[in-house]
């Protein structure tokens, strides 16, 4: 039988030859470690690829990704990804970035019924209700969106700002800052959100301003 998947096989050949042409040992380097300073926290969609869009080799960006770049304090995955992220890799950046146009967000939006993942979108729903009053005020659609797009990143930097594992990093006095990105699928573009929580007592004027 023919191997059905065998350009993905090719185009990974061609890959590795196109990196060690640039940095001849880089896979030595990190098959004997990874050192990464960054955390990504991004959404799952095949359009948003972290090391890419941040320009990154393998090795310099640590990556969780779900459907709609949600933090949530029962996710043992997500909770995972950022103890190993802080305790043991010792990143200095957390970046959550979304993207406008996200699935996710649109769904929650819509109120439409998708199956087993409603229960996740619920969270973002959570952050509709929360911020209704100014995504109502909001009469273009797109804008509207895009502004729940928004609002989305911002609730999750401060979810992962809220984790036991970041507030006992900075505890400790671990430098470690928090990051709200956007990104758009239009130019290829990140927006800055100027959501950056460096300590515990910033937390609050940070999230305020940013609102």
């Amino acid at each position: 039988m023919p191997q059905q998947l065998e350009h993905l096989l090719n185009n990974n050949r061609r890959w590795v030859e196109e990196i060690k042409a640039k940095d001849a040992q880089i896979f030595e380097r990190l098959a004997a470690q990874q050192n990464p300073e960054y955390l990504w926290i991004g959404c799952s969609d095949s359009r948003v690829p972290a090391n890419e869009i941040v320009g990154l080799l393998p090795g310099e960006i640590f990556v969780h990704r779900n459907v709609a770049n949600v933090v949530v304090h029962t996710d043992l995955n997500c909770l995972s990804v950022i103890q190993y992220a802080v305790e043991v890799l010792q990143i200095k950046h957390i970046i959550v970035c979304g993207h406008y146009g996200c699935g996710g967000v649109r769904a929650a939006l819509q109120n439409v019924e998708l199956g087993l993942i409603d229960n996740w979108l619920r969270h973002i729903k959570d952050v509709y209700v929360k911020h209704a009053a100014l995504l109502d005020s909001i009469s273009d659609p797109q804008q509207h969106e895009d502004k729940m797009c928004e609002l989305n990143v911002i609730e999750q930097v401060l979810n992962v700002c809220h984790t036991t594992i970041v507030q006992n990093a900075w505890k400790h006095g671990q430098q470690l800052t928090i990051h709200g990105w956007v990104y758009s699928l239009a130019d290829g573009i990140i927006r800055d959100l100027n959501v950056q929580v460096s300590s515990r007592d910033e937390i609050s004027s940070v999230y305020r301003t940013a609102l």
